[in-house]
């Protein structure tokens, strides 16, 4: 028993045990197979699915809070002021829905959509990070609803139809993939983490302090991987705006609750 929406699903693994599945798994990348419980039904629509209770996934993004707050942020921190880089984040003017859907879906479809399905590296990916180059837009919105679409192409057509040739992979392409695996879920995270230096406006840095101003997100996008392909897209896409709504939550209630400290 337990209360409504709280009760543990039958095959849910516990916290700890996927935290072990995630050290275990950035350590030794592969493309499967997933957690439990799996959405029954049809692979790209369970791929959407969360494939999980929403509690659980606020418990990651409570522990990348948690982490990078007193772990990560610091070293971030101490590179930024030793260098003399500064965010550009405006606390006055938080693009809400920028973070809290438009960089989810468009980051997550970017960045970890093809780790499961290798055949759209080579058209979805490139046009994913076309939209993602442009920003949230009059243009690229209806751009990334388009390739939202396109990617979901296939419910709509039979296995086997013609149609599906540019989303599935054949066998022997399928075997390189598994082999590449572990290139490409940590070219991912790295390359995840190396976009939001553009957070950050800097006049001159040394090399060997570029990376540590990014090390949350260089961590976040490992858990983000991991639950790309242990949970599905769905989940690493409600994980990802759970993780920039935290923040941006605080931020507002200081804004409205207490103004002086944002002023200070």
């Amino acid at each position: 028993m337990g209360l409504p929406g709280f009760t543990r699903p039958r095959g849910l693994p516990t916290m700890g045990e996927e935290i072990v599945d995630f050290l275990k798994f950035v350590r030794r990348p592969r493309p499967g197979p997933r957690l439990r419980p799996r959405r029954p039904g049809p692979g790209l629509r369970a791929d959407f699915s969360l494939n999980a209770p929403w509690w659980r996934l606020l418990h990651w993004a409570v522990l990348l809070w948690v982490v990078n707050i007193f772990v990560f942020a610091p070293l971030a921190l101490s590179a930024a002021d030793a260098s003399g880089a500064q965010h550009r984040l405006d606390i006055h003017n938080i693009p809400w829905l920028a973070a809290l859907v438009w960089a989810p879906i468009v980051e997550e479809l970017t960045f970890r959509y093809a780790l499961r399905r290798p055949a759209m590296l080579w058209w979805f990916v490139p046009l994913m990070a076309a939209i993602l180059v442009q920003g949230m837009g009059a243009t690229s919105v209806p751009m990334a609803a388009v390739a939202v679409l396109l990617a979901l192409a296939p419910l709509w057509y039979p296995a086997g139809h013609r149609w599906q040739a540019g989303w599935a992979a054949g066998w022997r392409w399928r075997r390189r993939a598994c082999r590449a695996f572990p290139v490409l879920f940590h070219a991912a995270a790295l390359a995840f983490a190396a976009v939001h230096l553009y957070n950050f406006r800097m006049t001159s840095m040394t090399l060997v302090l570029l990376p540590l101003l990014v090390l949350p997100q260089w961590v976040t996008g490992l858990v983000l991987g991991w639950m790309r392909v242990r949970r599905g897209i769905g989940a690493s896409i409600m994980l990802h705006a759970m993780f920039n709504g935290g923040p941006l939550l605080l931020i507002g209630l200081i804004l409205h609750f207490a103004p002086q400290l944002a002023a200070g």
